[in-house]
C-alpha cells in the first residue's frame, strides 16, 4: 500500500512542509485537518522532544472535547499503553511522555501551568478558543525546538486568530476545502453541502473561508418557508403535498417563554420532538404586547398551554426566560396549580450562535418543521438578521425584529442540541 492510499495530497504536504514554530491547518469540517494530526503529527512530534526540557501541552476548547477530537482517535490507533487517560491533574501520559490536556475556553484553566515553558503544543479547535489563552501560549513556546500544531475551522474576517495568521511571518499555514478529503463518501459530501447551502456556514465548512455573517440567518427559509410546513396527523393519508407528522411519534411537547421589556413582547412558542429527537416540530406561537401585570402573563400562558394540550396533547415541560426570577416563579405556581403534571424549569439560554447553528443545521437536514398557528415564529425566522455593524457573529437585536419569538422557540430544544445534531 502507497502513501496516496492512506492520506491526501494535502495532508502528505503538510507532513512533509510544516516544519515552522507554528503551523496551522485552517478549513472546512471533515476535511482532513485531525485525522493527519492524531495519526502521524502528534506522536511524531513529542517522540522528537523526549526527554528534553519543556512540557507537552494538548490544547482544546475543553477536557471533553480533547477526549473526543484527539485522544479517542489516537487510543483507538496506538492503545492504551502509548494513549493514557486524563489524570485528575489533568495529566495524560502519551508515548512515554506526560502530556497536560487542557481547556482553552478560560484563561484560568491555563494558569494552572502558568510560568512553564512548553516543548510542544497541539491545538485543536483553536478558533474557538479564549484569546487571553493564545497570548499566554506565544510566550511560553519559548525553546530552541518549541514548536505548535494547530487545526480550526475559520470564523469571521476580524477574528483575534486572522490577524495572527495574516501577520506572523515565521508560520506554515494549509487551507482546506471538503473536496481536498478524497476519503470521504461523495453521497456525504453532497448530503453536507446541501445542509449547509445558503448560509454563512457553507463557506466556513465547506468551502474553508473567513467569511462575515451577513443578510438573512435562515436565508433558504426566508426565501421559501413552505417545504417546513406541516400537520400532525392521527394517520397518514394520501399525498396531500406537504408533511405529515403522526401525532403519535411526537414524545415530548414543551413550551418556552421569553418575557418582554421596554421594546419587546412576551413570548410564548411551543414544540414537538418526534421519538429520538429526529423532527423539531414547532406547534404554535403568541407574542403579547401590553401594559401586563404577572397575572396577565400568568393567565395568557395558560390559555395557550389550553390550545395546545387541545391540539396536540399533553405538555411536558415548561422553559421560562431565567432573566426574569419574579414572572418565572409566578408561572411556576400559576402552572404547578393548573397542570401539576407539566415540569417547569428556567431556560439555560446557551449561547445564541449555537442555537442558530443547531436550527440551520436541522432546516438544512430537512428536519425542522412548522404547523398551523405558528405565524409569529415563521415571521421572526423569516425576518432574522445578522448584525452587520458588529464584527463578531451577532443576530441584530435591536427592536427592529421579533428576537422573542426566536428566543421563545429555542428555550425548548436548547437542552437537546447535541441530541439533535447526533442523529
Amino acid at each position: 500500500m502507497q502513501i496516496n492510499d492512506l492520506y491526501s495530497k494535502k495532508q502528505i504536504e503538510y507532513v512533509l512542509n510544516a516544519n515552522q514554530r507554528w503551523n496551522f491547518k485552517s478549513g472546512a469540517t471533515r476535511s482532513g485537518k485531525t485525522y493527519i494530526d492524531t495519526d502521524m503529527i502528534i506522536p511524531s512530534r513529542i517522540r522528537e522532544r523526549a526527554g528534553k526540557d519543556g512540557l507537552n501541552v494538548i490544547l482544546g476548547v475543553t477536557k471533553e472535547t480533547i477526549e473526543r477530537n484527539v485522544l479517542t482517535p489516537m487510543r483507538d490507533k496506538f492503545g492504551q499503553a502509548l494513549v493514557g487517560e486524563i489524570n485528575n491533574r489533568n495529566v495524560c501520559r502519551l508515548f512515554g511522555e506526560n502530556a497536560y490536556c487542557l481547556g482553552a475556553e478560560k484563561v484560568s484553566q491555563v494558569s494552572k501551568i502558568r510560568g512553564a515553558s512548553f516543548k510542544y503544543v497541539y491545538g485543536d479547535e483553536v478558533a474557538e478558543w479564549n484569546q487571553e489563552v493564545f497570548q499566554l501560549l506565544k510566550s511560553r513556546l519559548d525553546k530552541p525546538y518549541s514548536c505548535f500544531d494547530g487545526a480550526l475551522n475559520p470564523e469571521y474576517p476580524h477574528h483575534w486568530l486572522k490577524k495572527f495568521l495574516d501577520d506572523t511571518k515565521k508560520l506554515y499555514l494549509q487551507e482546506y476545502t471538503i473536496f481536498d478529503n478524497p476519503f470521504l463518501d461523495p453521497d456525504f459530501v453532497k448530503a453536507l453541502c446541501d445542509e449547509y447551502e445558503g448560509t454563512v456556514y457553507y463557506d466556513r465548512y465547506i468551502l474553508g473561508k473567513w467569511v462575515r455573517a451577513e443578510g438573512a440567518i435562515y436565508r433558504r427559509f426566508a426565501d421559501n418557508p413552505k417545504p417546513c410546513y406541516c400537520r400532525v396527523v392521527d394517520s397518514v393519508s394520501g399525498d396531500i403535498g406537504v408533511k405529515q407528522i403522526l401525532r403519535s411519534s411526537i414524545a415530548e411537547i414543551c413550551i418556552g417563554v421569553d418575557f418582554g421589556g421596554n421594546k419587546s413582547g412576551h413570548a410564548f412558542t411551543a414544540a414537538g420532538k418526534t421519538r429520538g429527537y429526529r423532527e423539531l416540530v414547532a406547534l404554535g406561537s403568541e407574542r403579547h404586547f401590553g401594559d401586563y401585570d404577572s397575572n396577565d402573563i400568568d393567565r395568557l400562558l395558560l390559555e395557550f398551554m389550553d390550545k395546545i394540550i387541545a391540539l396536540y396533547g399533553p405538555i411536558d415541560y415548561v422553559y421560562w426566560d431565567n432573566a426574569e426570577t419574579v414572572l418565572g416563579r409566578g408561572i411556576t405556581r400559576a402552572i404547578d396549580e393548573r397542570f401539576p403534571q407539566v415540569i417547569v424549569r428556567p431556560a439555560w439560554k446557551e449561547i445564541v450562535n449555537d442555537r442558530i447553528h443547531c436550527l440551520n443545521r436541522l432546516m438544512g437536514l430537512g428536519r425542522f418543521f412548522y404547523t398551523d398557528g405558528c405565524d409569529t415564529l415563521k415571521k421572526a425566522l423569516s425576518e432574522a438578521v445578522w448584525n452587520e455593524k458588529a464584527e463578531k457573529d451577532e443576530r441584530l437585536d435591536d427592536g427592529s425584529t421579533d428576537i422573542d419569538s426566536l428566543d421563545s422557540f429555542e428555550y425548548t430544544f436548547e437542552r437537546d442540541m447535541n441530541r439533535y445534531i447526533a442523529g
